[in-house]
């Protein structure tokens, strides 16, 4: 069990008070908590300055949550949002193609994987929900990076080794801005041909939210027996079309 922190459990314990009350004082919160004034005044110092309180009120006596914390909570529930509409596009359009489906995250330079359907095939791609994978070894990955500045990618991978998945992976930072540059130019849609599974294919679409930002990608995977370039033209225009169905269903307008 990891050793825990007084300084932070008593912040949390400050900021779990306002799940009750709008406004606390300081001298209330160290009524409730039986914690040493200077110490209370010095932990709502530092999550005032966070953002995570604000001063209520003319007199500035009072506390109450700040914008950060709202922040927190947006995102959290965003992230469900997105899994729980994810799951349904992935459904939706594991229906329409008979493959693998899923729908991820990126998180610095791996790619959580939050929701995922199974082809109905005898043979597939096993993968699970939770899974992690380096970005810049899948399809899903380079969708994400793709749109990603410059800068960004210097300092995600600039002075990072590409550890690679199989002999196909991209193993140099080079090699990788040259792919999300062609991911670029074709919109978006990336593809990955047996570089985190020897024997998988996959294709992939970013997906936007209403404020037209990328927060996911929608990948299809293919084992490699049922692979070809008619296979790989057809399930880009499937996953573009998913891809397109979940960033509706999150708000965003196209065009």
């Amino acid at each position: 069990m990891a050793r825990a922190v007084p300084a932070l459990q008593r912040a949390f314990d400050i900021l779990e008070l306002f799940l009750d009350e709008a406004e606390l004082s300081a001298p209330e919160i160290t009524t409730r908590l039986d914690l040493p004034r200077t110490t209370v005044h010095e932990l709502l110092g530092t999550l005032v300055e966070r953002g995570y309180l604000t001063h209520a009120g003319s007199s500035g006596s009072r506390y109450r949550l700040g914008v950060r914390s709202f922040q927190l909570g947006s995102a959290y529930a965003d992230r469900l949002d997105l899994a729980r509409e994810g799951q349904l596009a992935a459904e939706e359009t594991s229906r329409e193609c008979n493959e693998t489906v899923h729908i991820g995250i990126r998180e610095g330079t791996e790619v959580l994987y939050i929701a995922k359907v199974d082809s109905r095939h005898p043979v597939r791609m096993v993968s699970a929900v939770g899974r992690r994978l380096p970005a810049h070894c899948t399809a899903v990955g380079k969708a994400l990076l793709a749109p990603l500045s410059a800068d960004k990618l210097d300092e995600l991978y600039g002075s990072s080794t590409l550890s690679p998945m199989t002999a196909n992976s991209i193993t140099d930072y080079r090699s990788l801005l040259a792919e999300l540059a062609e991911v670029r130019e074709r919109s978006g849609r990336a593809r990955e041909h047996c570089e985190s599974n020897d024997s998988v294919a996959c294709v992939a679409a970013p997906v936007y939210d209403h404020s037209a930002e990328v927060v996911a990608a929608m990948s299809i995977a293919v084992p490699i027996l049922r692979w070809d370039e008619e296979v790989e033209r057809g399930l880009t225009e499937t996953v573009m079309r998913g891809a397109a169905n979940l960033s509706e269903r999150l708000g965003h307008r196209a065009g």
